[in-house]
């Protein structure tokens, strides 16, 4: 388990502002949180090697790219073992569908949630990508009708901004 880093407020602000707007730049970022521009520079670095920022991501509208249905698949493995998990999951990884895949533990080994163009598009998949693999033993489908994005993730201890 990887090591939790040391924080402090000035950290803690930096992290809320840059998971709001990962554009902006070191000035603005400094005025907002009181230190100079170098100082600001020195820390974002810091928390970049220290490996707390793991990059930046550019969010894509799936509908606006075809792919307007988006879905949950609940995907069960059996035999669940260690030389199946990492060729299923480079495959599921693989697929330009996909979007994030979870390995879980409970009745289902797999959580992966997929964007689609359309419902028949979801059952190519489901029948031709998933159900078709041999160690896949079940398949369950939850449609997402909405979703929405959460705060900033932050340590346990962190106080809240007021």
């Amino acid at each position: 388990m990887a090591e939790s880093v040391v924080l402090d407020p000035v950290d803690l602000h930096l992290l809320r502002l840059l998971q709001n707007d990962a554009r902006a730049t070191y000035r603005d970022l400094a005025a907002q949180v009181g230190v100079a521009p170098s100082t600001c520079l020195d820390r974002v670095t810091r928390l970049r090697r220290s490996g707390v920022i793991l990059g930046h991501q550019l969010r894509l509208d799936p509908a606006k790219l075809g792919r307007g249905l988006e879905a949950l698949l609940s995907v069960q493995v059996r035999p669940h073992r260690r030389e199946l998990v990492g060729p299923f999951v480079e495959r599921i990884r693989a697929l330009p569908e996909s979007r994030t895949v979870y390995h879980l533990t409970g009745p289902d080994d797999y959580l992966v949630h997929v964007a689609v163009a359309d419902m028949a598009d979801l059952q190519r998949l489901v029948l031709d990508e998933f159900t078709s693999q041999r160690e896949v033993a079940r398949v369950e489908t939850r449609l997402i009708f909405q979703q929405w994005e959460c705060g900033p993730l932050l340590p346990p201890d962190a106080e809240r901004p007021a």
